[in-house]
């Protein structure tokens, strides 16, 4: 049997945060990130290694939380959060 390694974003609020890490990273255009400026780096084999679903709810959970506002198209975020 093959070990299953633990998943580090697995945790919505832990992929959330790591989104925000990463949004904060971004210098905005017009106040906007646009999400695959995000998406890319969080999905990256060398970068986070996070999955699709855990980018998914990372965003959800940023949104709920009032951190990011994602526009209805999808296409980009801005960040609601003082940058550190």
């Amino acid at each position: 049997m093959k070990p299953v390694e633990p998943r580090p974003f697995a945790d919505p609020q832990a992929a959330a945060r790591k989104l925000l890490e990463l949004a904060a990273g971004i210098e905005p255009i017009n106040g906007r990130i646009h999400i695959e400026k995000i998406n890319a780096p969080f999905l990256s084999k060398n970068g986070c290694r996070g999955t699709g679903a855990e980018f998914g709810a990372g965003i959800r959970y940023a949104v709920e939380k009032g951190w990011l506002e994602l526009h209805e198209s999808g296409t980009y975020v801005r960040l609601l959060v003082p940058r550190p």
